[in-house]
């Protein structure tokens, strides 16, 4: 049997469900709890905070992008843990519009596939009695998804919070708690987005006065009563994505974090002996290695440093003519021959593909992708299908290499980005998932 577990929902993105599941992970684990956290959906700077909170990795788990196979599998860190804390995305019932692996991408697929109850966070403002009305349309919309409770957010006073208990009551939806506007916890962003865990010089703090904050106001002891062991099993035989070589390097600093834990974990489960560096502290890739691998991130934000980075430039180009490299997203914009900043000024960039983008004139691009590739990248072969998502503000401005794959979007649009490769380097704007089961 597996850990008992909740996921932590909401009407909409901004209600509040990262700083409940922080502070849920942190006040159970204060109690002597093993807590394993997982993120619903594609999502890299949530898992990293929820990581701190929970004390250990914290993994995704996408209904669109991952076979069953693969979620069961990385379900299975749940089996040592005390309780599963896990976080939706969006909103409960939002998700891509075609059905993907066995779901849309919704919160609500995996609370269906898990049968793990649902606490949803509303934010009250601006309603009283209202909230329990559309609380309850929620819990009623699907059969195969249960709502626990919900915890309220933001309310505004005590008799605020009067009013919205009392059409809870009236719903007959508990309420296991009510967090007050004025002691709300702010996560910093920026103006390309949040700002990560390993950039906050008081992430410990933080999450203390989250978790302080929630033992003050939720009634921990009924939230834990509401959790459930997982009910409705994945198929067996799952397995992490194995390595796609015996000795990767691996760029790990702020500007290339954005890997999924459940792709490390795999590669080290396969064997693979992780090497990272950092082209921020103008490091190369360690010459030992068989790949070279460049994540997404914010490089765009360190453009500068990287653009004097000669030691790691040097490095990488000697590396890549004789193995493959390959990088996502912003690790695709570096290995590109320029980047123009937010201000308009242009960097150089490693030049081991002609990509040029900027990010003077932003348009954001995102959503689910599915990849045909038309020559393999490491770890997949030409002509395997594999799954993602793409979330950027860059615009491209030149991209002049040959097409790495046939892309579409979650309907099966066809989508013009295409990544690029160029001997043996190869990057995409999208990053990976999983690949589809041949």
């Amino acid at each position: 049997m597996t850990a008992p577990g909740l996921l932590i929902s909401a009407f909409a993105s901004g209600g509040g469900k990262t700083t409940v599941a922080l502070g849920l992970a942190r006040a159970f684990r204060r109690r002597g709890l093993v807590v394993q956290a997982f993120k619903s959906g594609p999502d890299y700077i949530d898992p990293a905070f929820l990581a701190a909170a929970a004390g250990g990795a914290a993994f995704n788990v996408d209904s669109w992008a991952m076979p069953a196979e693969l979620a069961g599998a990385i379900l299975d860190h749940a089996a040592t843990a005390h309780l599963v804390v896990a976080e939706g995305s969006m909103g409960l019932f939002d998700g891509a519009p075609e059905c993907g692996a066995w779901g849309r991408g919704a919160t609500a697929d995996l609370a269906a596939r898990t049968g793990w109850p649902v606490i949803l966070v509303v934010d009250p403002a601006g309603q009283a009695q209202t909230a329990a009305a559309a609380a309850k349309g929620l819990a009623d919309f699907r059969a195969d998804v249960r709502v626990a409770g919900v915890i309220l957010n933001r309310v505004a006073s005590p008799r605020h919070e009067a009013l919205v208990r009392d059409g809870f009551a009236e719903a007959g939806l508990r309420v296991f708690g009510a967090l007050p506007r004025s002691a709300g916890v702010a996560t910093a962003e920026r103006h390309l987005g949040l700002v990560q865990a390993v950039e906050r010089a008081d992430l410990e703090a933080m999450i203390e006065r989250v978790a302080d904050l929630v033992e003050r106001h939720l009634d921990l002891g009924a939230i834990l009563e509401a959790a459930r062991p997982m009910t409705r099993a994945f198929a067996p035989g799952g397995r992490l994505p194995r390595a796609p070589a015996g000795r990767i390097a691996l760029a790990r600093d702020v500007a290339f974090s954005f890997v999924y834990p459940h792709v490390l974990a795999g590669w080290r489960a396969d064997g693979a002996t992780i090497l990272p560096f950092s082209p921020l502290a103008d490091e190369g890739p360690d010459p030992t290695a068989e790949l070279c691998w460049l994540p997404g991130g914010y490089p765009e934000l360190h453009a500068g440093r990287l653009a004097a980075a000669e030691r790691f430039r040097a490095g990488l180009a000697a590396f890549a003519a004789t193995r493959p490299v390959h990088g996502e997203c912003g690790g695709y914009m570096v290995l590109g021959a320029g980047l123009v900043d937010a201000e308009g000024v242009r960097r150089e960039m490693t030049g081991l593909l002609g990509l040029e983008t900027s990010f003077a004139a932003r348009s954001l691009t995102l959503g689910y992708r599915r990849a045909t590739l038309q020559a393999p990248i490491p770890g997949h072969a030409a002509g395997a299908v594999v799954r993602g998502h793409e979330f950027r503000y860059a615009t491209v401005l030149a991209q002049p290499d040959e097409a790495l794959a046939a892309m579409t979007d979650a309907a099966g649009a066809p989508v013009p980005e295409t990544g690029s490769r160029r001997g043996a380097v190869s990057g995409t704007f999208f990053h990976l998932v999983a690949e589809e089961a041949r």
